[in-house]
Order: structure tokens, then C-alpha cells, then sequence
């Protein structure tokens, strides 16, 4: 599996190649600044990208417009951002175009190796994976939208966009995959998002919730 790489700071940038390779990535590019990263993502068309919002030269959002570039022009190319801070913006723009996988996670996750190289994974194959500190932001935010859930479907929507399966959201709340599915079906009807053979009703889920 191939992997780009967007991180300004030399020793979290070497630590992540590391990480990656010790994994059985192989990374086929690691960039510091904006300017490099869309023709490296262009070149090299990983199969995923692990990406800082903020890089040089104005340490803005470099990072994630030219991820955003990058998946306009090759639809779907899966994308993980880093970011220092909980900024629900970014998390919501890169959803918009509803293509590929995406992830958002806080740089202080990456300690955290297991849960760091899942969520490439993830994302690679086509997962959404979000920051859990992000979805409590987001949840706090964007509950208006969201009042028809009870307690507990937001707290099973809330598991759905850290990317979750049903497995690991009934062994996060203590039930039975079995009510996880019920609570799963409600929200899909309470949020208005009926059967269908060409979307992604999961994925559709966590955009409402993101308020895309």
C-alpha cells in the first residue's frame, strides 16, 4: 500500500515514515510544504494520503486545499488529515464531494500506533474515520439538526463517524450487535435516508451528522 505524506516537522515527518514502513507501507513520498504536496499526490497517486492542514508557506490550509485539488482531480483518492487542533471546517469541506475515504485525526493520536496505522487503513480502504474529540465538537455543534435522535442513536452515530463497525460500537456501549442494528436502522429513517443501491447509507449518516 502506497503513501504520501504532507508534514512540516522534520521528526514527526521521519517518525511517521517509520511508522508506516515498519507497518509494511510503502511510502512513496513525504513532502513539507503545500507547493509540493498536489504535484506529489498527482505523480505518485497513493492509496492514501496522510496529510497536515497547516503547512508552509503561510501555515494556513495548504495542506488540506491541496488535498481537496488532489481528489478533484482523481476522484476518491483517499485522504487522512492531521491536525494540531479540532478545527470542524476542514472535517466538513473535505466531506463535501462524498468521494473516497476520509479521516480526520488529532496529531496526538499518532502516539497511539495501533489506532494511528488502523485508521490509515481504513481510510485506504474507503472508511471514513474521525477523531473522537472532532465528533464531540462537531456533535455539540450540529445537534439541532440531529434532535429527532435519542441519546443513544447519537451516541451510536457519534461511534459510526469515528468509523466504527457495529462490533466495536456494541463493545464501546456494552450491548448486543443486535441493538446496535436497530438503533442503526432508526437513524437511517429518522435522518430520511431510505434504501438505495447507489449510496452509501452509513456514509450518508455521518455527513448529516457532520452537516455537509
Amino acid at each position: 500500500m502506497r503513501v504520501v505524506i504532507a508534514e512540516d516537522l522534520a521528526l514527526l515527518r521521519d517518525g511517521l515514515i517509520r511508522i508506516l514502513e515498519a507497518y509494511d507501507f510503502g511510502v512513496a513520498a513525504a513532502v513539507d510544504n503545500g507547493p509540493a504536496l498536489l504535484p506529489s499526490l498527482l505523480e505518485h497517486r497513493p492509496d492514501v494520503a496522510v496529510v497536515d492542514v497547516r503547512l508552509p508557506p503561510t501555515f494556513t490550509d495548504e495542506g488540506l486545499q491541496a488535498a481537496i485539488a488532489a481528489r478533484r482531480a482523481i476522484p476518491g483518492m483517499p485522504v487522512l488529515v492531521l491536525s494540531q487542533h479540532v478545527e470542524p471546517l476542514y472535517a466538513r469541506e473535505l466531506l463535501t464531494d462524498r468521494a473516497g475515504g476520509v479521516g480526520y485525526l488529532l496529531k496526538d493520536r499518532v502516539a497511539n500506533v495501533a489506532q494511528f496505522v488502523d485508521a490509515v487503513r481504513r481510510v485506504a480502504g474507503g472508511g471514513t474515520v474521525m477523531d473522537p474529540e472532532v465528533v464531540t465538537q462537531l456533535l455539540a455543534r450540529r445537534e439541532p439538526p440531529l434532535a429527532a435522535l435519542t441519546t443513544r442513536e447519537r451516541e451510536v452515530l457519534g461511534l459510526m463517524a469515528e468509523g466504527r463497525s457495529n462490533g466495536a460500537i456494541a463493545t464501546k456501549l456494552f450491548v448486543g450487535e443486535k441493538a446496535v442494528s436497530k438503533h442503526i436502522s432508526s437513524i437511517f429513517t429518522k435522518l430520511g435516508l431510505p434504501p438505495s443501491d447507489d449510496d452509501h447509507r452509513r456514509v450518508l449518516a455521518v455527513l448529516a451528522f457532520l452537516n455537509v
